[in-house]
């Protein structure tokens, strides 16, 4: 069963602005291929806070460049009208958006 705090989220300040990066629980640490490309969800990168849906879309609002893996999280940015579900990437058995605000 899913808890409310399944995903999780980090922001970074960066000189281009807010970083955010949201993945997903159960995909921290695995890596996903397809045929154009390979991603590994790092705990580096993705490691972060536990997030519930209401955190999570209050930092992608704010994000000028956000990475989201793993089904739950995009379904949340598609859902928030973060994300155009045309955009989303299957990379194996996962998804991926990408964002980037200018």
């Amino acid at each position: 069963m899913e808890s409310e705090r399944d995903m999780l989220v980090t922001e970074r300040e960066t000189p281009e602005g807010l970083l955010v990066a949201v993945c997903d629980r159960a995909v921290l640490g695995e890596t996903f291929e397809s045929d154009d490309f390979s991603l590994t969800v790092t705990e580096e990168f993705y490691g972060g806070d536990d997030a519930d849906e209401e955190a999570v879309a209050h930092s992608l609002a704010r994000a000028t460049v956000a990475n989201i893996v793993g089904q739950k999280s995009v379904d949340l940015a598609i859902d928030e009208g973060i994300v155009d579900e045309a955009n989303v990437l299957e990379v194996g058995e996962t998804v991926h958006a990408q964002l980037l605000r200018m």
